[in-house]
């Protein structure tokens, strides 16, 4: 067990997040799932948390209620290895949700993804000015994210 593992707050349908995410990721699992008992606040044997794994990340999905919502202040990033991988995620993960700029999705769920290809660090990291201003030019005008795009803005194309 990890010693830190996010908790989402849904109201209600964490059962069914925590499906849908796992339906996403390849190396997925659900591990557990936990049930009200008589001593409530919810109805007793609806589900209270699930506890789900996501490319190995643990986190637990909590039916909470209505009493707070989901914010892009927390996202989760995910790092993608190639154009096919960014595109897979984004079509599962914008299913119903919300596409934002800058490789940014609110799922259907409300929780922010960032998907994000791992070329885009080092050439944002590069020492040369011009090519990662060029490189953040270009992703600002992008919704999801296009690896040849941004490659093409590196190279000053």
């Amino acid at each position: 067990m990890q010693k830190i593992a996010p908790c989402l707050w849904f109201d209600g349908n964490a059962e069914e997040a925590a499906h849908f995410y796992t339906g996403v990721f390849n190396d997925s699992r659900i591990a557990t799932t936990m049930h009200y008992t008589d001593a409530g606040p919810r109805p007793k044997g609806s589900v209270l948390a699930v506890t789900f794994e996501l490319e190995g990340q643990a986190f637990i999905a909590l039916n909470g209620g209505p009493e707070f919502t989901f914010s892009p202040a927390i996202s989760l990033f995910v790092h993608c290895g190639s154009q096919q991988e960014i595109d897979g995620y984004w079509a599962k993960l914008s299913d119903g949700g919300t596409p934002q700029q800058c490789g940014w999705i609110q799922d259907k769920y409300g929780v922010s993804w960032q998907i994000v290809p791992d070329v885009l660090d080092p050439m944002l990291r590069d020492p040369d000015a011009a090519k990662a201003s060029r490189v953040m030019q270009a992703l600002m005008k992008m919704v999801k994210l296009d690896i040849a795009l941004l490659e093409q803005a590196y190279r000053g194309g």
